[in-house]
């Protein structure tokens, strides 16, 4: 069972030991199942844990700890910082199940606890797998583009129920799953359809809109002929549906997805992307007659809406809980809305659950993503590799969008985009490892020359 090519080979004559499955086709297939199947569907004995991709991410840990048997096989084949990240975040996740079991926990809370232990090994599966296990920038680039791709079906579902009212989600079934819980795919606000297309909220559907448009963008900039339309047509459908989920987080991430992007883009491309986004939201007022003026007054209320009071009334309410448990906190999802109350900010729900150490833990993988893409990109630009420095600057802008949305909603409550950081992270890790072996090596990778015109 191999995760990489044969130590013996070059990269131009590489083959997967295992030819018919290597780590891109599992991660392939891992973002369909994450994107097209609904997390409300579960093998039912498992739970809230039994998500299709929460059960495939704990078996791409297996896979890859498997893997470590044989020295030939062994993933573990020189510096990847991903690893010693992955490994002190889940010593932290680990501290607080121990020192949430040194109390009487109650029965739903014991279960919350044995199953942020299941999601932890998830997330750190995704994240190993991905960071150690793809072979070649052409291979990182496959797994970019079948993301974009379920960010595009995903946006397209969403644009028809936003229209239409029709919840498509809420009508499929899949054989030997189960619903966890009463689900619809449609809320509303203002009397606006909030679509969530496969998601588990709108803010969650923003916010995963927002983390894979950048990747889009990098697609369409670096698009070949003939595949041009195809990629600007997804960043299209994305940008289009962004907004339709009348969220914040939505709105600050497509905000910081400009801030990070756009300055790196010559002075040309910036204007006329600036032109561009001008007539789109015009083109968006005519279209949905309202939605820029409710979503203006979402961002210039702040501060004195009931959802924003309600959140900074949060810091208050969990002193106490946060006074007792300092360190390790009460252990990792054991705050539970039903028993407690929603938390919309996943720093503050983290240090309620694990303590400053948790915090701390979070804040590294996050920040270490977008260190690690920038790290990547200024070996890129050393080499003169353009294309490779633009995928690594749009990674950087997927993490940061995390970073900074995750203090505005609960995010390791929602699966999805909780497990898309986690992958965004690995795939950090594996360009970061990529650019720095090539450049090691003396070599060039696939994209050299920076052409916008390169294979995208």
């Amino acid at each position: 069972m191999a995760l990489l090519t044969a130590p013996d080979e070059s990269p131009a004559t590489a083959r997967p030991l295992i030819r018919q499955v290597d780590v891109v086709t599992v991660l392939s297939l891992f973002v369909f199942v994450l994107t097209v199947v609904p997390a409300r569907f579960v093998v039912g004995p498992l739970g809230a844990a039994g998500t299709p991709a929460g059960i495939m991410s704990v078996l791409c840990l297996f896979w890859y700890l498997s893997s470590m048997i044989a020295a030939r096989t062994s993933p573990i084949r020189g510096r990847q910082p991903v690893r010693g990240i992955i490994v002190v975040f889940c010593c932290t996740m680990l501290a607080s199940y121990a020192a949430a079991m040194q109390r009487q926990l109650p029965g739903l809370e014991a279960n919350a606890a044995d199953r942020g232990l299941i999601l932890t090994a998830g997330w750190a599966g995704v994240a190993l797998l991905a960071a150690d296990g793809i072979p070649r920038l052409d291979r990182l680039e496959a797994v970019r583009r079948r993301l974009v791709a379920g960010g595009g079906f995903i946006a397209v579902l969403g644009c028809l129920q936003f229209f239409t009212g029709f919840d498509l989600a809420g009508h499929l079934a899949f054989p030997g799953l189960t619903t966890s819980t009463s689900y619809t795919s449609l809320l509303s606000r203002d009397d606006f359809n909030r679509p969530m297309a496969t998601a588990t909220h709108p803010i969650e559907f923003g916010v995963v809109l927002a983390m894979l448009l950048p990747l889009a963008l990098h697609g369409a900039v670096h698009a070949g002929e003939g595949r041009r339309g195809r990629r600007w047509l997804l960043v299209s459908v994305i940008l289009l549906v962004l907004p339709m989920t009348v969220s914040r987080s939505a709105i600050l991430g497509l905000a910081v997805v400009c801030i990070v992007v756009l300055p790196i883009w010559p002075a040309v491309w910036r204007v006329t992307a600036l032109l561009v986004l001008g007539v789109f939201m015009v083109g968006l007022r005519a279209l949905v007659p309202g939605l820029i003026g409710t979503l203006t007054s979402l961002v210039s209320d702040i501060g004195s809406d009931s959802s924003t009071v309600t959140r900074t009334n949060d810091y208050i309410v969990i002193n106490e809980s946060f006074a007792h448990r300092p360190w390790f906190g009460q252990g990792f999802g054991t705050y539970l809305p039903q028993t407690y109350r929603i938390l919309d900010n996943q720093y503050l729900l983290s240090l309620v659950e694990t303590g400053v150490v948790g915090v701390a833990a979070l804040i590294i993988v996050l920040v270490a993503g977008w260190f690690l893409a920038r790290s990547a990109r200024r070996a890129c630009l050393a080499r003169g590799d353009l294309e490779t420095a633009h995928l690594a600057q749009c990674l950087a802008a997927s993490m940061a969008v995390a970073l900074f949305s995750f203090g505005t909603f609960d995010a390791f409550s929602f699966p999805m985009v909780a497990t898309l950081a986690f992958l965004v992270l690995g795939c950090c890790g594996a360009l970061w490892r990529l650019t720095h072996e090539d450049a090691a090596e003396g070599g060039s990778a696939p994209g050299d020359g920076g052409a916008p015109t390169g294979q995208g």
